[in-house]
């Protein structure tokens, strides 16, 4: 398989990302090295309290994730966790960094963990989402993610995880891969949320990976009919060059066929058809729309934002950060507030007709 210079395809993107800065003075810049970077976690270097580099043997290979526990967890309580995963050329420590995700964690209390993409296997540090033997649920990628996840869940004598909180975060190629693994582990991830991303499936190989990124895919449904509804919520730049923003479309589309296979009495949707529609700017900032869809019982089950003149970037993230855009709205707090609403439903108040 030929090898794809992911580098070269995202400094494509900085100029839009630059613009989406304007005065701000904030310049986006991308990851310097390709190895894991564990001192960027925090300004001035060393780790963020709690975070704590890890090695765990999964399928027979040593893999490398960060754990962050948030202070004050009380013994017995068992607490939600985030798994967040890394787009290409960054790595768990930059993405931490990044999304500041340990600080909304340290605010609402759950456990954040981000495996670390290995070079040996994407030179480039990319998630392999684009390769048929990394869409299935008992081979590749997919697989040993999930295995990481239990393993994580169920070895800590400081903090208990809930098995019914477990959720998938993912940016760019990670967000192509947080929506494989809500259509191949359904079981798992109680909720999924997919940052400038692609649908599970949208691609078999180099070409169809950038054609789907270029244009757009719609993707496949999954192999069986998942055994419950997966909550998604979806975030991207309607500027991005990298991830064109019709996948946005394609991701929510996906995710709400599946839903519908799931709970058919509940789980109706129509994507021209909002629950609620809302708009917003930051001060200073870009503008947004946030799209909701709820079921029948009017509980949270899909969420769009979508960021006006924002380029391949997370949304809110920290200034000067991998691939990040600080004026836009903080999505790692907008992720948990979906997560948080989504498994403790509150009714949505609909949209006028």
């Amino acid at each position: 398989m030929p090898l794809v210079d992911w580098r070269e395809l995202y400094a494509s993107n900085q100029a839009a990302i630059a613009r989406a800065h304007g005065h701000a003075g904030a310049s986006p810049s991308a990851p310097s090295s390709l190895s894991l970077q564990l001192p960027a976690l925090l300004p001035g270097g060393g780790r963020a309290a709690g975070t704590d580099e890890r090695a765990l043997t999964v399928a027979g290979r040593a893999r490398r994730v960060l754990v962050h526990e948030p202070p004050g967890l009380e013994p017995g309580v068992a607490v939600p966790l985030v798994c967040m995963l890394h787009g290409c050329t960054q790595d768990a420590a930059g993405f931490a960094a990044a999304t500041r995700m340990n600080q909304t964690a340290d605010r609402y209390k759950f456990i954040a963990v981000y495996p670390q993409q290995e070079r040996a296997d994407n030179q480039q540090g990319c998630w392999n989402w684009f390769q048929p033997e990394h869409q299935e649920r008992d081979s590749g990628e997919p697989a040993w993610i999930a295995a990481l996840v239990r393993e994580i869940a169920g070895t800590s004598s400081t903090w208990t995880v809930d098995r019914r909180r477990i959720f998938v975060v993912g940016l760019s190629a990670g967000g192509a891969m947080a929506a494989t693994l809500a259509a191949t582990h359904a079981d798992l991830f109680a909720a999924v949320a997919v940052h400038s991303g692609l649908a599970y499936g949208s691609a078999a190989n180099v070409q169809g990976a950038f054609a789907a990124m270029g244009r757009g895919a719609k993707g496949r449904g999954p192999r069986a009919r998942p055994n419950r509804a997966t909550p998604s919520i979806v975030i991207h730049g309607t500027a991005d060059q990298t991830v064109a923003i019709a996948n946005a479309d394609h991701v929510l589309e996906q995710a709400m066929s599946a839903n519908r296979l799931a709970a058919p009495q509940t789980c109706d949707f129509d994507i021209r058809r909002p629950t609620a529609i809302s708009q917003g700017q930051i001060d200073g900032g870009h503008a947004y729309t946030r799209s909701r869809w709820a079921d029948r019982h009017g509980a949270l089950i899909h969420e769009l934002l979508k960021v006006e003149g924002m380029g391949h970037a997370w949304s809110g993230g920290a200034t000067g950060g991998s691939y990040t855009d600080p004026r836009g709205p903080n999505a790692s707090d907008a992720i948990w507030r979906f997560f948080e609403r989504a498994t403790t439903p509150e009714p949505v108040e609909r949209a006028q007709d």
